[in-house]
This record gives structure tokens, C-alpha cells and sequence, in this order.
């Protein structure tokens, strides 16, 4: 499955963050688009609306099992998709911004 380092993420590439609703409560990549994995399948069309047209998705969670699983789906659905290695653990330790819902520093849980 194709993997992406974090620091070779540029700041206008496509994030896609598929944690759940209190883990992006407490802090996130500012800009990426949120829809968790026990939804993703119902919400499926949002990234289809979101998503750049001939763009890549960065597929991103917590540590990068949940966004190996929506990875390898994407795959599956023709979509060039590739899995943030390490996630948001990784994000916030390279020194990445994360932000709350009001847009103030989070964390990440």
C-alpha cells in the first residue's frame, strides 16, 4: 500500500483525517477534512465533493492503521490515495500544527 512520509507532506496537499469525532475535537491538521472511519462508507460522497479531481488523498489517523484500512479502499474505488505513515503522532512530533475546533493549539489523543 502506498505510504507518505510526514515530512515530505507539502502545506496544499489534500488531507484527509479519518479519526473519530473526540479525537478531532481535541486536535487536527488544520485544512484537512474529517470524516471518521465508522462513518466513511455513509459519507463516502463528501470526499468525492471535497477531493481534488486528478489530486492525490493523504489518508491520516491517529498512527495509521485505521488510514491503512480507508487507504487500501480508496485503492479499490480508482482513487489515488496514499496512508500518512505514522499519523497524527507522527505530524505533531515533526513539529506540524494542530488545532482545536476554535482554531486555538491542540494535541493529539
Amino acid at each position: 500500500m502506498p505510504t507518505i512520509e510526514v515530512t515530505d507532506l507539502k502545506d496544499d496537499d489534500f488531507l484527509l483525517d479519518v479519526r473519530e469525532d473526540d479525537e478531532w475535537r481535541a486536535g487536527h491538521a488544520a485544512g484537512a477534512l474529517h470524516i471518521p472511519l465508522s462513518d466513511f462508507v455513509a459519507r463516502y460522497g463528501e470526499l468525492t465533493d471535497a477531493a481534488p479531481q486528478d489530486g492525490r488523498v493523504h489518508v491520516i489517523c491517529r498512527s495509521g492503521g485505521r488510514s491503512a484500512q480507508v487507504t487500501m479502499y480508496l485503492g479499490q474505488q480508482g482513487i489515488d490515495a496514499v496512508n500518512v505513515d505514522g499519523g497524527m503522532q507522527v505530524w505533531a512530533a515533526a513539529g506540524r500544527p494542530v488545532v482545536d475546533e476554535q482554531g486555538q493549539p491542540g494535541l493529539v489523543l
